[in-house]
This record gives structure tokens, sequence and C-alpha cells, in this order.
């Protein structure tokens, strides 16, 4: 399985990119040995597009094309459902044993998701009631994959 996060909007260099990529070096490494063969982020360029409903679709419209046929799909969204990190880590299993060959977790633009991204999406997720930064989105999701894989693994990193 390849597991990707993909968003909307580039992260620059610096501390909040430094620290979402040692996240997934970490869940790289030790997701092989569950058959997680790649941990990626995947970059969109953000809609110019004048009106709230236009960037909205533009930006689904390239989600849509970054997302494998097939592919599990985790969307953030305010609405979404909120889940512990096993509950999360179960739907990462979940997918590995049904050989679904990709999970994708997928980061809107600033005006939130396209209708056609949302019907996507088999899981709606929200990180809590509170707006975050993307940047801290990324590296909370980098940090709950690796999670995920450690829990999965055995690993003590998780302690309940």
């Amino acid at each position: 399985m390849r597991i990707t996060i993909a968003c909307v909007g580039k992260m620059k260099a610096g501390a909040e990119r430094d620290i979402c990529e040692r996240y997934l070096e970490r869940a790289r490494k030790a997701g092989r040995s569950l058959g997680v063969k790649a941990v990626s982020v995947v970059e969109l360029s953000e809609s110019r597009a004048a009106r709230t409903q236009d960037r909205k679709a533009e930006e689904a419209a390239a989600l849509l094309k970054a997302i494998p046929a097939g592919a599990t799909v985790v969307v953030l969204d305010e609405h979404g459902k909120s889940m512990g990190s096993e509950a999360f880590a179960q739907k990462i299993s979940s997918s590995l044993d049904q050989g679904i060959g990709d999970f994708c977790l997928v980061i809107g633009g600033a005006d939130g998701h396209g209708r056609d991204i949302l019907e996507k999406a088999q899981i709606k997720l929200a990180l809590g009631a509170m707006t975050w930064p993307h940047q801290l989105v990324r590296i909370l999701l980098a940090e709950q994959v690796y999670r995920a894989i450690t829990i999965l693994s055995g690993h003590p990193y998780h302690r309940v």
C-alpha cells in the first residue's frame, strides 16, 4: 500500500517542512514491515479563480486527478468525524487487509473542499472543532500516519 497526503498549497522550506518530513521518513521506515511501500505528500497549486465555488471546484478536480483509482479516500473536513489514533490505525489496517493499494488523506484549500471530492470520500475526518493552518494539518497527519503504523506493528511509540 501507498499512503499519500494530497493537499492544495505548497509548504515553504523551514521548520514546519522539516517536522513533517521527519514524521514521513519515520513512517516510511516503520511501514515497510507492514507492506507500506511509500508515504508521500502531493502538493497541488491553489486555484486563482475569483469566485469561491469556482476555486473549490477547480481544486477538487485537481485533487481527484491526484488520487489513484481504487484508493481509500480520507477527506479532512470540518464537518467530518473525529476519531482516536487507534481507530485511525484500524482504517489503515482495514485497507491493507482488503488489498487496497492506496490510502489518500486529502487536505483542501483555504475555502474547503468542492462537492466532487467530498462525494468521493469514504471517510470525512475532522481534527477537532478548531481550525488549523494547512502546514500544521500536514504535520498532524504525518505524525498520525506514523503513529498508526507503530500501533499496527506493536511498536511502543503509542502509549495508551
